[in-house]
């Protein structure tokens, strides 16, 4: 018998539960769910534009005035046509230095990681380098090649043809001295982040409602000790179990009536000192996995741990005062994280911790959510540091929990069949195996002994094929009749495998049928499409209930009667925070001259296309349309082709009325082969003409699986081509406010520009307006849950247009997995033939700029997407690094000033009206605050240079408002000039007419990464890849691949067209 084959009875030996259970890494669904409502996959629609069909064709011309300059080298014009004359004046005079105070530490900003990304320890950060420290030659990031598999803009010029033709470009009242630039810090220990320029005046003013309660600083003095528990148990529950034990036997005794606050792992905090500077206590725990009834109490197994207690220092709560009065430039770390201990250590008894929340099946009613899967309800709770002192943060949350059912009934749903019609497939088996893996399950057939396993596996045999040897002579028994002859149980589904349970070297084999799962178990795998529709439903909640749950919540609690918080001296206010706020204005966004409207004031943040044009139509002469959904007949397929063209051409595009081609009917698996046909076709007739194939528009079965992707790989990375897809329920069902957003789409994709805020065709955008500005997002995103091969995508966007602000050319990358900071924002290799070879996404992007405005960018403001607080030094010190080389890299002197802003949107800061019947200060539909809505003050941070804006109008559920953080800020912003350039830029989103909820670079980004995901090719990276992203140009044969943070080679992603690259690809 192989070993691995051998049975043993569960009731001969104890389970092995926590030490060996595997670990889903991951984040918590409720954070996915939260975030869905921001994905825009592809050729998802925002259907909410207002349209009537008016007017008829415009064309969107405007001044050109030239912008070359020559290449030294070549002599060929280098920059692209400027789409407006220029008006105005430049700036002049370095901007003014400001002081920055140090930041603060709330027990997640820690200079290490943010919740959900593991420690990266290889990646160094590099000091800043200012332009004089670059002048004589580029400081080396990464010395290794670019790899063929990048997407980025393929540039054929060496270092010095550049630095040349950027030198031709003098900065007007920009001196070689650099002294509008600051300081450049060299390490996390010297960051300074910008301290709050004065709050906003901007605006009308009102009151809102923030979900944040008061917390008044305790005066006790607080202590903390070290706690060393032998053996060594991973389990923070079983650690709070043996504390929770000594507490219970010792409190009135040794520890001298004090009730400790403990972290689950290797720390203990008292509020004053304990009796002793170090103890050593013995502890003895009955073994929670033996469950029993009656008078069998006695048999449970026992455990012995040994506990040291040292005491390791106090918490500086001056300190910590100092800092919220304004008066410290920095918060104690250690004091925000005791307190925010102390107000978990109840919770934590009661319900189930997951991060930062707590949940239990009794704050709500369940809700299944399918294959298995239920929600409970629960919430979010943190302590901060803010203007109106210490805050606590509650918001309700919801996730997803596997359901408490008999493990037979549990792969019934799972497979959405009964399991005892017939066997089980090796799909069925694979699927069984991956949702059970990790999931604890308890025994049901030896009455009330309710011992728990881990499940690791299953067995490949059937349950009836299983047997076991007896002893040492090779008798054997088979599984049956060892449970009938034991237990005198009848297995029922001989067909089913056994659940594999305890250890890979010595497993134990149970039936499906005896074991019931263990209730209170998180899902931390990703949900599926079905699974995420139901979660939003039960966390989607009007505003007004949500603001009573959270208050209900709150007095749940009762914090006032909690024994932490008064054994601590934490007294919490149970009203909602009052906090001054200001409804910034809309901005008056321009349309073509041709149309009846030719400029537009937007109304709680909506607008729509009627009576109006696109201010830069694009042009789409050549078209072809594939149909994969076979339920679209030819006939439909040609109506609605027609209907789009005739709304891309109202709506002030120069659009083709018939494709070139007829339109082609596939079925979605040749779509490979149909696509590369149907395009060789049509470049077939248009090549002897000169001229290349605009759009592909694809009709696609409602549920296409990977065929969407697929599509916009063969498109945008093998054809160069742009496409847009509808899906086959739109066919049959089509409104002309569909077809509008669908023409918004495809205008932006074809090279066009549907509108542009007003004051920047008139120059009246503070720092922006005045001299030529780039504005970039960044973004990157990470494999879901369970996905340990893939990368993570990097994204960067920058806008190519100038006074404008609208085009954004986009670049993506991938690199190790789990890794936040970007790669390949600057990268320099050795090259045999060139020499030293700079590339990189900033550094392209600069270029790209200079391409097409025939200026090099004089400022530059980066909004960055999803840091967590407990990143911001890393990225800040790693990415405006990377900045600054790249710009070096263009002109030894070169170092336009740096606007460095963290977007966040994954945080628990809900804003509601003060009167929710006061219909000026509140949506009518929606119930929620007014777009423009922003906050900078009482709930905001103490000194630094924060605010939340509430931007757009929310449709269903409570609007979440974006939170802007501040990490270097050479440009001098006031608050206003930051705020309403950002709720402003928030209007001219090119997939909708309304207003987004967070600024459009960074979305775009997070688009950009998202549709990157889809490049990848589905055996991406067992061992690995190797880091690609904005190269220059193609490394030499034989040159070694680059390697990513952390030594880990990943995968390039295929490089993207050229043609692709110049347009929003991405909408």
């Amino acid at each position: 018998m192989v070993k691995n084959k051998r049975y043993t009875p569960p009731s001969a030996r104890g389970s092995t539960e926590t030490r060996n259970a595997p670990r889903t890494p991951g984040q918590d669904p409720s954070q996915r769910v939260e975030r869905a409502q921001q994905h825009g996959g592809g050729d998802r629609l925002h259907t909410n534009t207002q349209y009537s069909q008016q007017g008829g064709r415009g064309g969107g011309q405007h001044l050109r005035c030239g912008g070359h300059f020559q290449d030294p080298a070549s002599h060929q014009p280098f920059g692209g046509p400027v789409k407006y004359q220029a008006h105005g004046y430049y700036g002049h005079g370095a901007p003014r230095q400001r002081g920055t105070p140090q930041p603060y530490h709330d027990g997640r900003r820690s200079g290490s990681h943010g919740r959900g990304v593991p420690a990266t320890p290889s990646v160094t950060l590099p000091e800043l380098h200012q332009a004089p420290q670059l002048q004589n030659q580029v400081p080396v990031l990464t010395p290794s090649p670019p790899e063929t598999g990048s997407s980025s803009l393929h540039v054929e010029m060496n270092t010095r043809q550049v630095q040349l033709q950027f030198q031709q470009l003098d900065i007007p009242g920009q001196s070689s001295s650099r002294q509008g630039i600051q300081s450049a810090p060299s390490s996390t220990k010297s960051v300074r982040f910008p301290v709050r320029p004065g709050k906003g005046t901007f605006g009308s003013r009102c009151i809102v409602k923030a979900n944040h309660f008061s917390a008044e600083l305790p005066d006790k003095d607080l202590h903390q000790y070290d706690v060393s528990i032998t053996p060594d148990i991973p389990s923070r529950g079983v650690n709070r179990a043996i504390i929770g034990q000594l507490v219970t036997l010792y409190r009135h005794s040794l520890l001298g009536g004090r009730l400790p606050a403990y972290d689950g792992r290797k720390s203990l905090y008292t509020a004053g000192p304990l009796p002793f500077t170090s103890r050593t206590l013995n502890i003895v725990l009955q073994d929670e996995d033996d469950k029993l009834g009656g008078v069998q109490v006695a048999q449970r197994r026992e455990k012995h741990f040994t506990v040291v207690i040292k005491f390791a220092a106090r918490a500086d709560l001056h300190h910590l005062a100092m800092f919220l009065a304004g008066k410290q430039p920095d918060a104690p770390q250690e004091a925000i994280q005791v307190l925010d201990i102390v107000l978990r250590e109840l919770p934590t008894a009661r319900y189930s911790p997951v991060a930062r929340s707590f949940y239990s099946p009794n704050l709500g009613r369940r809700q299944q959510l399918g294959d298995g899967l239920e929600s409970w309800r629960g919430f979010y709770q943190s302590i901060r540091p803010t203007q109106m002192g210490l805050s606590l943060n509650i918001d309700m949350s919801s996730t997803a929990f596997i359901e408490p059912l008999p493990v037979i009934d549990f792969v019934a749903q799972l497979l959405n069949r009964n399991v005892s019609v017939r066997p089980l497939s090796d799909a069925d088996r694979v699927k069984i195996k991956k949702a059970l893996r990790g999931v604890k399950v308890e025994v049901t057939h030896r009455g009330n002994m309710r011992r728990k396993y881990r499940i690791f596996g299953l067995t490949s045999q059937a349950t009836r094929e299983l047997t076991f040897p007896i002893d040492d002579h090779g008798t054997v028994k088979t599984v049956l009749k060892y449970f009938q002859e034991t237990y005198g149980f009848n297995i029922q589904h001989t067909t089913l495998p056994c659940l594999q349970v305890g250890n890979q070297q010595r497993p134990n084999f149970l039936p499906m049928e005896v074991c019931k799962i263990v209730e209170g178990q998180r899902y931390s795998k990703r949900l599926n499409e079905k699974q995420i529709t139901a979660l939003l439903k039960v966390t989607c909640q009007h505003p007004q209930q949500r603001e009573l749950d959270i208050l209900q919540t709150v007095n749940h609690n009762a914090y006032h009667e909690d024994p932490y918080a008064r054994e601590f001296g934490i007294r919490i206010d149970e009203r909602l925070a009052s906090v001054e706020a200001r409804v910034l204005p809309p901005p008056r966004l321009k349309y073509h001259d041709s149309g009846r409207e030719k400029d537009v004031l937007p109304r709680i943040g909506l607008w729509n296309m009627r009576n109006k044009k696109m201010v830069n139509g694009g042009r789409v002469k050549e078209w072809i349309c594939i149909n994969f959904a076979r339920n679209v007949q030819d006939g439909a397929a040609r109506s609605f082709c027609r209907q789009l063209a005739d709304m891309c051409e109202i709506s002030g595009m120069d659009f083709s009325k018939e494709p070139l081609l007829p339109p082609l009917c596939t079925r979605p698996e040749h779509v490979e082969r149909a696509l590369k046909a149907h395009y060789q076709d049509a470049m077939s007739a248009l090549k002897p003409l000169g001229r290349e194939l605009d759009l592909l528009i694809a009709i696609l079965p409602d549920n296409n699986g990977s065929l969407y992707g697929n599509l916009k790989r063969i498109c945008e990375t093998d054809l160069g081509l742009v496409s847009q897809c509808c899906l086959a329920k739109h066919v049959f069902k089509t409104t002309q406010q569909y077809l509008a957003n669908v023409a918004l789409k495809i205008n932006v994709k074809v090279g066009g520009r549907n509108t542009v805020l007003v004051d920047a065709l008139s120059r009246r955008i503070p720092l922006v307006s005045d001299r030529p500005t780039i504005i970039f997002g960044a973004d990157v995103t990470h494999p879901h849950p369970g996905e340990d091969s893939s990368p993570s995508i990097a994204a960067v966007v920058a806008s190519q247009d100038w006074p404008e602000v609208t085009k954004y050319a986009g670049l993506v990358s991938a690199q190790t997995r789990r890794q936040e900071l970007i790669q390949d924002l600057f990268k320099v290799w050795q090259d045999p033939q060139r020499g030293t070879v700079n590339g990189g996404m900033v550094r392209e992007l600069l270029l790209s700029f200079h391409r097409s405005t025939g200026q090099k960018p004089q400022r530059i403001i980066f909004y960055r997407d999803g840091v967590s607080e407990g990143q911001f030094y890393q990225v800040l010190l790693y990415e405006l690094d990377a900045i600054r080389k790249a710009c070096a890299s263009l002109e030894s002197n070169y170092q336009p000033p740096v606007t460095f802003v963290v977007v966040q949107k994954r945080h628990h800061t809900r804003l509601f009206a003060n009167n929710h019947n006061d219909q000026r200060s509140v949506d009518p539909k929606s119930g929620n605050i007014l777009p423009g809505t922003v906050v900078d003050s009482k709930i905001c941070h103490p000194t630094e240079f924060d605010f939340y804006l509430c931007s757009h109008a929310g449709i269903q559920g409570t609007s979440r408002p974006a939170h802007y953080h501040v990490l270097w800020d050479e440009n001098n912003f006031t608050a206003d000039g930051l705020q309403t350039l950002t709720n402003n830029l928030c209007y001219t989103y090119a997939r909708c007419t309304r207003s987004v909820s967070i600024v459009p670079p960074a979305y775009y980004a997070h688009l950009a990464a998202f549709r990157a995901r889809f490049y990848m090719e589905p055996d991406t990276s067992d061992g690995g890849s190797v880091a690609s992203g904005a190269t220059t140009s193609r490394a030499p044969a034989g040159a070694r691949c680059g390697r990513a943070a952390g030594n880990a080679a990943v995968k390039p992603l295929p490089d993207l067209k050229e043609n692709v690259k110049r347009v929003m690809f991405y909408c």
